[in-house]
Parts: structure tokens; sequence; C-alpha cells
């Protein structure tokens, strides 16, 4: 009976039933859209971060930013008799392995400092470098003259001489990003994101070997494989291991890795790194570690994940908070607006069918059945708002994963990250101020239970909607309901 009565009502009030469906529906599927988002943009975040953090990694020790002086930056100096010549024109080719001009190093003895802090569970340290190598060829008359001595060739990133001015010099700059590791310690820091997809990784032996493991990615565009060599600092360095992100859309923390040693050895900076990545033993610790770290080490940086993630910038930052804020806010409002419409729709039926509940209360209905019955078609009604906005949520996260939008990450006010990749801990990749963006893809995961709680709050609006209804059903006098349509 129940049953009956309350499908012919709703198949009677169609429009109604639409209407408040309908509103439900776009609140829902707003909800489970943005909600969707803001799971992926933290993905994403966490993805950009995951190349130069490493997997596992809680802590971060950097040397303290240093303010660039009046010309500073690297230079190639050259004798006055360096290079090839052929009679015509001097053929010169430098490489050289540095270290970030814009932040400090820290002696190797702070490794033992930081593994013997409370709460620290694995340490491992870096040094992050970046090779340039200046190579060109200039009329054998050399570069232009001034007081009788040979001057240096431009500091490198900067644009080569003029023509007209060096007498028709033409020089060219090619740079890399070089990641000094443990070549024992492969569960903190970059290498614990990465996986070797052909060759082999490092072992001990390799300790101050002259062999290199590159990122899959700069292999590729540079046509390197296991075994060929590349230049760094001027050594032929051999090849033993491609490296590859595990995430399939971030590339690797840097393009080329060293034995520690040997980039240290390299470089001309014996027992210096740049970087400590610490794990601490426990989540509950992490700001004990990093609060005992400041005061062990009050000349270096103690950066926490959370405190490199809130550098992230670009798009990505901007899309987080466009979600995050709008979305959130828009989606609240939405619903709100939905469930008020249900509300009055259903007060404005049951003021129209004062008749009907006046006639069921003269036959016997109690106020409670009566309550029950509009109740039952509010939520009926927010049930099928439900289920079609959970058609259109779903709809809508399918068309986001399938679009694939991509988002850029950047780091603003640290060095650039290793290979350019993300915020970079180690602050190398050539000191610039501003890393160029990454493009990370944009995925929006299913989440069971926003999906659950979407439904759950349809229901709810047409509980809300039928309470209200019910109400004021349970209000009406039967003598006063048959007099008003008399």
């Amino acid at each position: 009976m129940y049953g009956t009565y309350l499908r012919r009502e709703l198949a009677g009030r169609k429009k109604q039933t639409m209407i408040v469906a309908i509103g439900l529906a776009i609140a829902i599927a707003l909800v489970i859209v943005v909600n969707a988002l803001t799971a992926g943009v933290r993905d994403a975040q966490a993805q950009a971060l995951a190349s130069v953090y490493g997997v596992g990694t809680d802590l971060t020790v950097t040397g303290a930013t240093t303010e660039p002086g009046q010309g500073e930056g690297p230079r190639f100096d050259f004798d006055a008799g360096a290079g090839e010549s052929d009679g015509e024109t001097t053929t010169l080719a430098q490489s050289m392995l540095r270290t970030d001009f814009l932040r400090g190093t820290l002696d190797s003895s702070v490794l033992d400092t930081v593994a013997g802090t409370d709460g620290v569970a694995a340490v491992s340290g870096a040094l992050s470098l970046t090779n340039s190598t200046f190579s060109g060829e200039m009329p054998s008359g050399g570069f232009a003259q001034q007081d009788g001595e040979q001057p240096a060739a431009p500091e490198a990133g900067q644009a080569p001489p003029d023509a007209g001015q060096g007498g028709g010099a033409s020089f060219g700059v090619d740079s890399f990003s070089v990641l000094g590791i443990d070549p024992a310690e492969t569960t903190v820091g970059p290498l614990a994101s990465a996986e070797v997809t052909d060759g082999r990784g490092f072992d001990a032996a390799d300790d101050e070997a002259l062999v290199a493991l590159v990122d899959r990615t700069y292999a590729a565009t540079n046509e390197l494989s296991v075994g060929d060599t590349i230049d760094v600092a001027g050594s032929d360095v051999e090849i033993v291991g491609i490296l590859g992100s595990t995430s399939d859309s971030a590339d690797t923390a840097a393009n080329v890795y060293l034995p520690l040693s040997t980039a240290q050895t390299l470089a001309g900076v014996d027992d210096v790194i740049s970087t400590v990545y610490v794990q601490a033993d426990s989540a509950a610790s992490i700001d004990a570690v990093q609060a005992a770290l400041a005061d062990e080490l009050p000349d270096a940086t103690v950066t926490s994940q959370s405190e490199l993630a809130s550098t992230v910038s670009g798009s990505l930052s901007s899309a987080t908070a466009l979600i995050t804020n709008l979305g959130t806010w828009l989606s609240i409002i939405v619903l709100v607006v939905a469930v008020v419409l249900s509300v009055l729709l259903t007060l404005s039926g049951v003021g129209r069918r004062t008749r009907e509940f006046g006639t069921l209360k003269a036959i016997g209905w109690s106020n409670g059945r009566v309550v029950r019955q509009v109740a039952g078609e509010s939520m009926v009604q927010g049930l099928i708002g439900g289920a079609v906005g959970l058609v259109l949520g779903i709809a809508g996260i399918v068309l986001i994963n399938v679009l694939r939008p991509t988002v850029a990450a950047s780091s603003a006010g640290q060095g650039a990250g290793p290979g350019g990749m993300g915020p970079g801990p180690t602050g190398g990749g050539g000191g610039m101020l501003q890393t160029p963006a990454a493009d990370v893809v944009l995925q929006a995961p299913f989440t069971p239970w926003v999906l659950v709680a979407a439904v759950g709050l349809a229901v709810l609006g047409g509980l809300v909607a039928g309470a209200f209804g019910g109400w004021r059903a349970a209000r009406l006098s039967p003598a006063e309901a048959l007099r008003s349509v008399a």
C-alpha cells in the first residue's frame, strides 16, 4: 500500500521530481569532480617532489643559501696557447664540474652528526653539481686583446662573443646536472624513487671509479647507451646503467649520477656534500628530529617534506589553490542551494495537497504516517538525484583522465633542482633562481568513500526536504483542510 501510493504520487508530480533530482545531481557531480581533482593535484605535487626528494625521505639538510656577488658565476679561463690551431682558426674546448655558487656546501662530517641524532633511521649524502662544456672556434688571433693579456672566455650561460667584436668567433656552452651519491645507499634519497632500466646500478667497488648512471630521458635525447663514455670535467666516464623514474611521467633527480668520491675528486671539492637526506624512524618523530638537527647544525638549512612542498609553484600551485578554495566553496554553495530548492519545492507541494492530506487524516491516517509519506517521496527524489549525480561525476572523472591535462611544477626562491626537475633541495642544476617548469600529467583518481559520501549527501538532502514537508503536512487540521477547499 505504502509503496503503491508512493509510486503514484511521484509519477503524478514528475516535474517537481525532475527539478529536485537534477538540482541534487548537479551538486553531487560537482562534489565528486572537485574532490577527485583535489586528490589528483595533491598526487601531482607529490610526483613532482618524489624524483628529487626520494621515497622515504622525511628531511633534507642543505648548506645555507648565499647571495651572489658582483661578477660571480662559473667562468672559463684559457691560457694564451690553449686550443688547437690550423693556422686560421683555433678550436677551444673545456669542461668543468662545479657546485652551485648560490648555495654553500657541507663538510662530510655532517653525515656522522645527522646519523647520531636520536630518531634518525637512515641517512644519505649527495653532492649536487653542474658540468659545463665550453667549446667553439675563433680566429687564430684570439679574443680581443686588452693590455696585452688574453682575457677570459665568456661566463657559462652567457651569449658567445659577437662576431663583429670578437673577429668571427663562435662558441657554445652545454650543461648537464650531476649528482654524486653514496653507491651503497639506495633506500633513502633520490635513487629511492628511481630504478635501473638497463645495465647495472652502483656497487661498493665503484666508490672511486669513473663510472656513471644516466637518466633515461637524457640518454635518449643524447643517444647514449650502456658502455658509452661521457665527458665529465675533462675525464671520460663510462656509462654502466640507465636510470628511470618509478613514475612514468617524471624524470629522475639528475641527468648523470656519479659515485660521491668520484664526483668530489672531479669537482676538486674533497670531503664536502651539498645535501643530506634523512629518514626518521617514525612519522611522529619527524618534528623532533628536525628541531634537533636545527640545533646541532645552526649554519645549515633543515627542510621537511611539507615545507618543500610549499615551495612548488607554477600552474600546479595555482591549480591547487583554485580547486581547493574556489571549487570546495562552489560545491558547498551549490549543495546548499539544491537542498534549499528541494525544501521549498516540497513545502510548495504540501501546500497544494492540502485537500489530499486533510482527506487522508479524516479517514484515519496518523501524523506519523503523513510524515513518512512525504519523507519517503523526498528520499526517493534524493536517491534519483544521487544516482544521476554519481553517473555525471564518474563521467567527469573519466573525461579528465582521458584528456590528461598537464600542469607545470617549478620551484621559486631556491636553486634549481638537479636536472631542472622539481624544487631541488640540493640547490643544484646551474644555480638558477627559478627552475624550468616540469610538466606533470594530472589524473583524477576514483575515491570510493567520496562516491559513497556524495550519494549519502543526496539522500540526506532529500530527507531534510522531507522533514520540513512532513512537519508542514502534520500540522494540517483535517477539518480546516477540508473547509479550505469546500
